[in-house]
């Protein structure tokens, strides 16, 4: 082999090395690209986990927070249930207790008042059994949530703002007002 061709083949191989050297070059950089890429997918796979993981959390909270509410309100609607029957009859029970301070004058009327005592006894004991109380009034410090105050006088023997009469009775269901008592009320 002359010169000449031995210098040709070692440029070939030259450039071969160097043709070899460029593919390692852009395999690596393919490989990098490609390790980017599915970083890249990755990276957006996991955000969109924790935003599904989010939305899931949220949506148990809320079915959680409407199965709660749906509880208290089924137990509101029972603990009231018997609310507007008992709103209804409360003039029956105002009537009851005028027709009571009547005074009889014969045995008949006497006899009569007591079969009157009796059932208003009964509708008293029916009443207190479904939570319905008496709302307290007189000597009793005037509250606006419990007592309508209807007039205001003076009277020494009361402190003020303290309840002088009832003029109507209230009443509460549990722990709600279902008719506030008529009251005086010393200035």
């Amino acid at each position: 082999m002359n010169e000449k061709e031995s210098q040709a083949v070692e440029e070939e191989t030259l450039q071969a090395e160097e043709n070899k050297e460029e593919e390692v070059v852009v395999e690596e950089k393919t490989a990098d690209a490609g390790e980017e890429v599915a970083e890249e997918e990755v990276t957006s796979e996991q955000k969109e986990i924790e935003e599904l993981r989010n939305r899931l959390l949220r949506t148990q909270a809320d079915y959680d927070n409407f199965r709660r509410r749906s509880r208290e309100e089924k137990e509101a609607a029972a603990k009231y249930r018997s609310q507007t029957v008992i709103e209804a009859l409360l003039p029956v029970i105002d009537n009851f207790e005028r027709a009571l301070l009547v005074k009889p004058e014969t045995e008949e009327a006497k006899s009569l008042l007591q079969g009157m005592e009796m059932v208003y006894r009964q509708f008293q004991d029916a009443l207190k059994n479904e939570g319905v109380e008496v709302i307290e009034t007189v000597g009793q410090t005037f509250d606006p949530h419990l007592h309508q105050a209807v007039m205001q006088v003076e009277e020494p023997e009361f402190e003020s703002n303290q309840i002088v009469e009832e003029l109507q009775k209230g009443y509460k269901l549990k722990d709600r007002v279902l008719r506030p008592s008529m009251v005086k009320v010393n200035a």
